[in-house]
C-alpha cells in the first residue's frame, strides 16, 4: 500500500475541548499522515495580513482589528458569544475561505489517507458529506473541564459556558465512526491510533481500487 500523490480516504476529527485532540493528531503525524487543521487555518486566515482581514474590518468595523493587524479575538469571541448574528456572519466570512485552503491542502498531500482535524465537525452540519468517516477523541466531562482549567488557567464556569456552546458528549458519540478513548494514559491512546492507522491504510487502499475499477 503505497501512498498516493492524492489521498483516497478522508477523516474527520473532533472532539470537545480538552478531549485530547492534539495529542491523537500528533499521533497519527508519526505515521506519516498529512493532518488538515481547520483552526490553524482559521488563526492564519485573522492573523496581521490574513486573508479574512479586510472582510472583517468591512463587516465589524475598526474595533474588531487589533492593533498588530490581527482580529481582536477577546473583542470577537465577546461579540459572537453574545449576538448570533454576529457569529452567523463571522463564519460567513471565514467557512468559504477555510474549505478552499482545506481543498488546496488536499490537492498537495501526500499520505494514503488525510485527516481533517475540526473541533466543531458536529456542529457544523456540512462535514459528514466531505469525510468517509468521522472519529471522535472522548473523555468525560470531568476529565475534559479538569484539564481545561488547568491548560488555560480558567473558572470551571468559564470552561462549563465553552462546553455548552459545543455539541453534547452524547451527539459527538452518535456521530462517530470510530470512538478513541483519552481518559487516561498515552500508551492506550497509542495502542487505539496504531489500530485505527492500519484500518484506515486498509479503506485507502480499497477506496484506490474500487476508483480504478
Amino acid at each position: 500500500m503505497s501512498s498516493s500523490p492524492s489521498p483516497s480516504l478522508a477523516i474527520g476529527l473532533t472532539g470537545g475541548i480538552g478531549s485530547g485532540k492534539t495529542t491523537v493528531t500528533d499521533q497519527f503525524k508519526e505515521h506519516g499522515i498529512v493532518i488538515i487543521d481547520t483552526d490553524a487555518i482559521a488563526h492564519a486566515l485573522t492573523a496581521p495580513s490574513g486573508q479574512a482581514i479586510p472582510a472583517i474590518r468591512q463587516t465589524f468595523g475598526d474595533a474588531a482589528i487589533a492593533e498588530n493587524g490581527a482580529m481582536n479575538r477577546a473583542w470577537m469571541r465577546e461579540l459572537v458569544f453574545t449576538d448570533s448574528n454576529a457569529k452567523k456572519q463571522l463564519e460567513q466570512i471565514l467557512h468559504p475561505l477555510i474549505r478552499q485552503e482545506c481543498e488546496q491542502q488536499t490537492a498537495t498531500a501526500n499520505s494514503p489517507y488525510v485527516i481533517f482535524a475540526v473541533p466543531l465537525l458536529v456542529e457544523s452540519g456540512n462535514w459528514r458529506q466531505r469525510v468517509q468517516r468521522i472519529a471522535v477523541v472522548d473523555c468525560s466531562e470531568e476529565t475534559q473541564i479538569a484539564r481545561v482549567m488547568k491548560r488555560n488557567q480558567l473558572r470551571r464556569e468559564q470552561v462549563e459556558a465553552i462546553m455548552r456552546a459545543q455539541a453534547t458528549r452524547a451527539q459527538r458519540l452518535a456521530a462517530a465512526d470510530d470512538i478513541i478513548d483519552n481518559e487516561t494514559d498515552l500508551e492506550r491512546v497509542r495502542t487505539q491510533v496504531d489500530a485505527l492507522h492500519l484500518r484506515y491504510l486498509q479503506l485507502a487502499h480499497e477506496a484506490r481500487i474500487a476508483a480504478h475499477s
